[in-house]
């Protein structure tokens, strides 16, 4: 039972510190409604969404105003597109179709965004997987809440190196078509290794097919509130440092798992996870780079930066399984540039580069998120991005993801600007040095040897 202590505290949290329940995700099975005819594909998803998701932002204004908690979002995640729409998809055009079923669903029921327009390719591609792909960067210059995700490997398949190329491509050509906008298309697009089934964080959320008809997860997010507990710590040892940030997850994840239960309650559909991720605003004092700075950095970026990042995600995922027996999805710190206050100052003072960056995503919730880079960078140097950070994935066990916005353009020096909880971000340098022989080599890395666990 939670005490009036608790309640005091967590009210003081969201108050001072921007605690918030930054998503609550009604996850949908469209497993049923696949069929051959592309129209009653259509029909049938548009009816299955807006019949189990017309309540979804209701109930969140109610159980906010309820309890008094912040949520920020109402979001769905639908079971990957490529699957339902294997059997009446016949061209990009028509997975287009598809996804603007979605689109016309998300504004129906007046969620923020929509995730599944996805492929699950670890170790190979089906037709549809192909054609899926292909369509992406039209399916998301013509959306407007559409996010898609590719998972292009894992720990136990391997790379599949010939969606790394493929990615490349589709990441410049989603740039190109929104370049009118920053090309924010990109900002709606995640390649994944390692994707978990039950992420409730965008762009890369989607309904896993090992999941049930219908699910609610909810994401927490609390940078201000252990940033504030750790200014009351300062100078104190690593113990300490630990301890705090662990007891402060448990508070946390405590305020998420009531929100999750009430909204699976009111809404009668099965209570999924919660994932405690550190997910960042460009707010003031919601910041994930901050956090690292009080622990005794000058500004993130600087040496001692990944070992930092470490201890963070490391004690919110103990504090996190301490408060609740569902702990899911990524749960840890993200990183991202462009949401984040703090990160963007340290890029713009220098200390905080590409490289940099992604030797943190060895110990992150995720891995290269929201980085603007020059619009002219090619597709085969993007295709090595992906590649690199899948690697990091599959040989660690972890999930690691890219979200890459070549900024049509625009190069080192300038801003893309994409506003809301998605900010602004300055465009960063890239190695300019090639790599397309090798990311034009054909087939799998395979999987790591302590991948065979059978």
């Amino acid at each position: 039972m939670i005490s009036v202590s608790e309640v005091l505290e967590t009210n003081k949290m969201i108050e001072r510190d921007l605690l918030d329940v930054r998503t609550i995700t009604l996850g949908i099975s469209l497993l049923d409604c696949a069929d051959t005819d592309l129209s009653r594909v259509e029909e049938n998803i548009y009816n299955k969404i807006t019949g189990l998701g017309k309540n979804l932002v209701r109930t969140g204004e109610e159980i906010s105003r309820d309890f008094g908690i912040p949520i920020v979002n109402k979001r769905v995640s639908v079971t990957p597109a490529a699957m339902v729409g294997a059997s009446a998809c016949k061209t990009p055009e028509d997975f287009v179709r598809i996804a603007k079923t979605l689109d016309r669903a998300a504004k129906a029921i007046g969620i923020n965004f929509l995730g599944g327009y996805s492929a699950l390719v670890n170790k190979g591609m089906t037709e549809a997987d192909r054609l899926l792909i292909a369509s992406i960067p039209q399916a998301l210059a013509e959306t407007d809440f559409v996010c898609s995700s590719v998972n292009v490997g894992s720990t136990r398949t391997g790379i599949d190196m010939d969606a790394v190329r493929l990615m490349g491509e589709v990441i410049r050509k989603t740039a190109e078509l929104t370049a009118d906008r920053d090309s924010i298309g990109c900002a709606k697009l995640v390649v994944f290794c390692n994707a978990p089934d039950d992420n409730p964080f965008m762009a890369g959320a989607f309904h896993g097919v090992t999941e049930g008809d219908a699910v609610i997860n909810v994401g927490v997010s609390g940078p201000g509130v252990v940033k504030s507990a750790l200014t009351r710590v300062r100078g104190e040892s690593f113990e300490v440092l630990c301890e705090t940030i662990k007891k402060t997850a448990f508070k946390v994840t405590r305020v998420g798992q009531l929100v999750a239960q009430e909204a699976a309650a009111r809404l009668n559909v099965p209570f999924g996870i919660v994932d405690l991720s550190l997910a960042p605003t460009p707010a003031v004092g919601d910041s994930v780079a901050e956090i690292l700075e009080e622990m005794g950095l000058e500004r993130t970026g600087a040496p001692g930066t990944t070992a930092a990042l470490a201890i963070l995600n490391d004690q919110v995922k103990k504090g996190g399984v301490m408060a609740s027996s569902y702990v899911g999805g990524l749960s840890g710190a993200f990183i991202p540039v462009s949401e984040d206050q703090s990160m963007i100052d340290a890029v713009e003072d220098g200390a905080l580069t590409i490289e940099k960056l992604e030797a943190m995503t060895c110990v992150c919730s995720v891995g290269l998120d929201m980085i603007a880079i020059p619009g002219d960078t090619p597709a085969s140097t993007i295709s090595g991005i992906i590649a690199d950070e899948a690697a990091i994935g599959m040989i660690n066990q972890k999930t690691t993801a890219v979200r890459l916005i070549p900024v049509i353009g625009k190069g080192v020096g300038d801003q893309a600007v994409f506003g809301g909880l998605l900010g602004y971000a300055p465009i960063m340098k890239v190695n300019t040095f090639g790599c397309a022989d090798f990311i034009n080599r054909t087939g799998r890395i395979p999987a790591p040897i302590h991948s065979f666990k059978n």
